[in-house]
């Protein structure tokens, strides 16, 4: 049968004929399943198919064994983008070796196990989770399955529109033939963290539609080392034109990975506001007399050290000009303590003999 459509037939239909609520096309060699009530996945599958499509369903959990019948050995790409996924459990992926496909876009996953393609890993070469890791857990999932190495084949990842403000370090490291990576459409602030040495086949990078204001020069540095990195997309971000920005602009100049980098504007300071990168020079930035923090500390520093021995030194000269003033003054302080003392050994001693005592009685009447 080269195709079947299927519009209410129960579960259980034989091996070859299409599950309820599905389009099954034989030639195509495909299963597309759309709407509808369903909650998982149809264990009714048709043995041929290789393309299985299940979208706009309740599908809410994919489970451990969902995908394990024998009769999707050959599957090669799975659509499950705009269900209502909210877990993608451990070994829910694991039992499709030919599987080289992934879509899971638009799902709220809250939770991605780094075990969902089991304890192996998988041959995977395109993953697509546009939209679906705006829950933090969810982004950290993937991070620890990327970083185990489970997905050492992929070569296209996309990961736009998550909302994304910072990437864990490591995450991109156990993917050495990653060639085509998406992070547009987040809300990244910088990649300082990020590191893109090992990623030896990239060829693509989308940073575009994020916040970032400046790239460091350890970022610039790790583009220049890329040798198959051709197209990088840095339009709509939120560049600050200021002095740090001044490595960019030079990196751009010479630089021939950029996609539209004419087309890159300045968003702040105002009186830059809406100035082409590639048009900025020095003059612009001010820079001459580069703002260095530590230096000015230290400049303080010696300012203060400075001032307080100046004060050392009228100190020091006011005690020499009035020396013999202090040396008389400290003589007369020496007198008055010595005749103080002597009046005190004085009374101790009349006190301590009684024939003193006595005496002093008597010549007091």
């Amino acid at each position: 049968m080269s195709s079947s459509h299927n519009l209410g037939l129960q579960n259980g239909v034989p091996p070859g004929r299409c599950p309820a609520a599905c389009e099954c096309s034989e030639t195509a060699k495909a299963v597309k399943c759309a709407g509808g009530n369903l909650t998982e996945v149809p264990p009714d599958l048709p043995p041929y198919v290789r393309r299985l499509s299940i979208t706009g369903t309740r599908l809410g959990r994919l489970r451990a064994g969902a995908l394990a019948a024998p009769r999707l050995a050959e599957l090669r790409a799975l659509n499950l983008s705009g269900n209502h996924l909210l877990a993608v459990e451990a070994g829910a992926l694991a039992a499709l070796p030919g599987l080289r496909q992934l879509d899971l876009s638009g799902n709220p996953l809250a939770s991605l196990s780094p075990r969902a393609f089991g304890e192996a890993g998988s041959a995977l070469e395109e993953l697509v989770l546009r939209g679906a890791l705006r829950n933090h857990g969810a982004f950290l999932g993937l991070a620890a399955l990327l970083q185990a190495g489970a997905l050492r084949n992929l070569s296209r990842l996309e990961l736009a529109d998550n909302a994304l403000l910072l990437l864990p370090a490591g995450t991109f490291t156990a993917l050495p033939g990653l060639r085509h990576l998406d992070l547009s459409n987040n809300s990244l602030v910088g990649l300082r963290n990020v590191s893109f040495r090992g990623l030896g086949h990239l060829q693509s990078l989308d940073l575009s539609d994020n916040s970032l204001s400046v790239l460091r020069n350890g970022t610039l540095a790790q583009f220049r080392s890329l040798p198959a990195l051709r197209r990088i997309g840095l339009g709509r971000n939120a560049w600050v034109c200021d002095c740090a920005i001044e490595d960019l602009v030079n990196w751009l100049k010479e630089s021939n990975q950029v996609e539209g980098k004419e087309a890159l504007k300045c968003s702040y300071p105002e009186k830059m506001l809406g100035k082409a990168l590639l048009k900025i020079n020095s003059s612009d930035l001010n820079c001459s007399v580069p703002v260095d923090l530590p230096a000015q500390l230290q400049t303080s520093y010696v300012f203060l050290g400075i001032v307080l021995a100046l004060i050392g030194a009228i100190f020091l000269l006011v005690l020499y000009l009035n020396r013999k003033g202090i040396k008389k003054w400290m003589h007369n302080i020496r007198d008055a303590c010595r005749d103080h003392m002597e009046g005190y050994h004085y009374r101790y001693e009349i006190n301590a003999d009684p024939r003193l005592t006595n005496l002093s009685s008597n010549s007091d009447v």
